[in-house]
């Protein structure tokens, strides 16, 4: 069994989730159940692998000052060490998830003080204990965030720390540019990418090329599929494709990635080999789109 914890360099935000039967009506009321949630994709991450079984998950992230102390207790509660700086000029990143009646999402983000993390935010030290360093791909959509996630990358490359990065995004990708972004992840032991990231970042409409062709720039990759599992792929083949469970009754997609990969990375931790691990995390994944919001919620029975 490999020893060592999970360290998270990513984002904090508050969800806010609305969840809506009908269609939104332009220029007036449309029903929704709402709710306000702590959320962030590489906050999610981390609570999920604590929830998968990771004893030592920690999370590096930026927080305004608004509402960071909430951000804590939430990520304590949840088994995770949050690792949080507090910003005194922006608020924390907020994003309003609008979920329709098949359980997808569309976001409205207002990153704030996420993409505020900045090197000086850092310590070599973070890595100290480290097992896998895991990087949320929103960090390199800014200046600032970018420097720090790469500053992380380096220095885990340096003790021989395997990293995995999650694009986070197909809109933010294609602002930035497929070639820029794969410049920025070249050679990272693990990309997380969903069939949409994975699209935008090879113009290739098939998943499984698409995960082929990623494979020559990571180590290995795992392309998510939603309720059709996943694809793994290392070397420019595909090496596996791994169902998912079936979902009876899904209320909400949001976090159902963060989950995999939360499920994903602690069962590697954990020793489990690729295809084993992607089963763990299409089980979290499972469970997540039978909750609302993005973080596990209590056990079942």
């Amino acid at each position: 069994m490999t020893e060592g914890g999970l360290l998270v360099v990513g984002d904090v935000v508050t969800d806010v989730v609305v969840r809506h039967g009908s269609a939104v009506v332009h220029g007036t009321d449309t029903p929704a159940r709402i709710s306000t949630l702590p959320g962030g994709a590489g906050a999610n991450v981390a609570c999920w692998a604590v929830r998968s079984g990771c004893r030592d998950a920690r999370l590096l992230a930026r927080a305004g000052a608004d509402s960071e102390a909430w951000h804590r207790s939430a990520l304590e509660r949840a088994g995770v060490r949050p690792l949080l700086s507090v910003d005194e000029q922006a608020p924390t990143g907020t994003v309003v998830a609008l979920v329709d009646s098949s359980a997808e999402r569309t976001f409205l983000t207002d990153s704030g003080a996420v993409l505020r993390l900045s090197p000086d935010d850092w310590s070599a030290s973070l890595l100290d204990g480290v097992a896998r360093l895991h990087l949320s791909g929103y960090l390199l959509f800014a200046a600032t965030s970018r420097a720090t996630a790469q500053l992380a990358l380096r220095e885990a490359r340096q003790r021989g720390i395997p990293v995995s990065v999650d694009p986070a995004s197909a809109g933010f990708l294609a602002a930035l540019g497929a070639g820029a972004f794969l410049d920025l992840v070249a050679g990272v032991d693990l990309l997380l990418p969903n069939a949409d990231e994975a699209r935008e970042l090879t113009g290739l409409p098939d998943p499984a090329d698409a995960a082929a062709k990623l494979s020559r720039h990571a180590g290995r990759v795992a392309v998510t599929l939603g309720d059709r599992g996943v694809l793994l792929a290392a070397g420019g083949t595909v090496t596996a494709r791994v169902p998912a469970p079936a979902v009876l009754d899904p209320v909400d997609s949001t976090g159902a990635g963060d989950a995999f990969t939360g499920g994903f990375l602690a069962a590697l931790i954990a020793g489990a080999d690729d295809a084993a691990a992607a089963a763990a995390g299409c089980r979290a994944g499972a469970e997540a789109v039978a909750t609302v919001g993005g973080r596990p919620g209590p056990r079942p029975a």
